[in-house]
């Protein structure tokens, strides 16, 4: 009887302990099995330590570039010694936080990476020996296993960081050659060079961040550029190997360079592999887990949230997935989870945020002549006295027959805290004439999402 439960959670990441926490306040006995730390990929291995990163990299950038308000410092140091132990200590010190929250609400955790046996039982494995622990029996089980790293086929790939082994790190390289174009690339890339890495990024089509405006797709080529980044387009990798202390690359096209080290960055896959999901049957939408809009899949007591299923791969997303169906199931309550205007950002240096449809996916929509787009691009007050003097980029995209607001786009600082904002007046169907009646707040930076004519 004790290793009976309501539910059984499959992962702790942001999604599952959102899950298992909601579900546990409203009565339910609850289980969740994890084989690595609580957390999961953002709090682990994602957005929360690369974010960290990122603030490291400002303030390193924005020292060096300060010269013009009268701040000189000389012998600016960086020791990545340093900024890597004190990530690696607040990981540790949010997983702990995660896991005493569990115990309060009486959730049994389960070490081990659980597999299916059948619908209802699952078979939980040691991480370290891989043999059975126990069994457990849930009468519903949710799936929240994330993603994991996407890789290479290629001689030497076993020499290629991933994004997990970044975090592992006790010092930085000298230099770096990150393999992708999209958003986890380019943060690296920025976070790297703005701590004085010599840095290069192959992306294998002609633009970076694909599936975002070409504004802010080219307002973050620019900038990359001038920050010395060495980007690398319409080029692959063939093979890596081992030089003494350093790796050669050879790329399809002939060039051969060498680097210290070579991050793979080329995106996330779900990460169902060792879930036996075979042994039950569950329907698949290619990658994905195919869901209903509860989040159930084919078996009726079986659910899954998160990156393995075809919704927006994000942690917030995750999150409400995870509140929506405990609230359903166990807290008697009737929701679904609002897919319109998600916002998402990039938290390159600068960053960039979007909320809506880009320009392509407006005018294949709607048509070239029934959109209206309004942008503006300018060196924000806060760069006149830098010594590079990067410009902000401030986009909004108009369905003309009604007037309502269809995207908000924006590069530059604090992009992301902005269209937070913005995507609240998107939700209710904002116009642009509701736009232009409100007052500016001056001088900001956002004002000219407000003046823009």
């Amino acid at each position: 009887m004790n290793n009976i439960f309501d539910l059984v959670v499959i992962g702790a990441g942001s999604g599952g302990l959102a899950a298992a926490k909601r579900a546990a306040s409203h009565g339910a006995k609850v289980a969740l099995i994890e084989g690595s730390k609580i957390g999961g990929t953002c709090v682990i291995r994602g957005c929360v330590p690369k974010k960290l990163m990122v603030y490291a990299a400002i303030a390193n950038n924005n020292i060096k570039n300060s010269n013009g308000y009268g701040i000189s410092l000389s012998d600016i140091s960086f020791d990545s010694e340093i900024l890597l132990k004190n990530v690696k200590n607040e990981v540790s010190r949010l997983s702990e936080i995660h896991f005493n929250s569990l115990q309060k609400l009486n959730i049994k955790v389960f070490t081990g990476w659980g597999h299916f046996v059948d619908q209802n039982h699952i078979d939980i494995v040691c991480p370290s020996t891989g043999k059975s622990v126990c069994k457990i029996r849930g009468e519903k089980i949710l799936i929240a296993v994330g993603g994991k790293p996407n890789t290479l086929r290629i001689t030497g790939s076993e020499l290629l960081w991933s994004s997990n082994e970044v975090f592992e790190l006790n010092n930085f390289p000298k230099s770096i050659l990150i393999v992708g174009g999209g958003y986890i690339a380019c943060e690296f890339a920025c976070i790297f060079r703005n701590l004085g890495i010599d840095t290069t990024q192959v992306i294998r089509s002609n633009n970076l961040l694909n599936g975002f405006d070409n504004d802010l797709s080219s307002s973050l080529k620019e900038i990359m550029v001038s920050s010395g980044i060495d980007l690398l387009f319409n080029e692959e990798l063939s093979s890596v190997i081992k030089k003494e202390d350093s790796l050669e690359v050879s790329f399809k096209s002939g060039l051969k360079k060498v680097f210290k080290n070579v991050l793979l960055a080329t995106g996330r896959s779900p990460n169902l592999d060792n879930l036996k999901l075979e042994s039950i049957g569950l329907e698949m939408n290619g990658p994905y887990l195919k869901v209903n809009k509860h989040n159930q899949t084919n078996k009726k007591n079986i659910f899954a949230i998160g990156d393995i299923i075809d919704r927006p791969n994000l942690t917030p997303v995750a999150i409400e997935q995870g509140r929506v169906f405990a609230d359903n199931y166990y807290g008697d309550l009737s929701r679904l989870v609002n897919y319109k205007f998600v916002p998402k950002a990039v938290f390159t240096i600068p960053e960039l945020a979007s909320v809506g449809l880009n320009e392509d996916e407006a005018i294949k929509k709607y048509s070239k002549d029934n959109i209206r787009i309004f942008k503006c691009k300018f060196v924000p007050m806060s760069n006149t006295f830098k010594n590079k003097k990067n410009k902000s980029m401030l986009k909004l995209i108009v369905r003309k027959n009604d007037d309502k607001i269809l995207g908000c786009h924006m590069f530059g600082d604090a992009s992301s805290e902005i269209i937070q904002m913005a995507s609240i007046a998107l939700n209710i169907g904002v116009t642009k004439k509701d736009f232009d009646i409100t007052m500016a707040l001056h001088p900001t930076v956002s004002e000219e999402f407000v003046t823009m004519y």
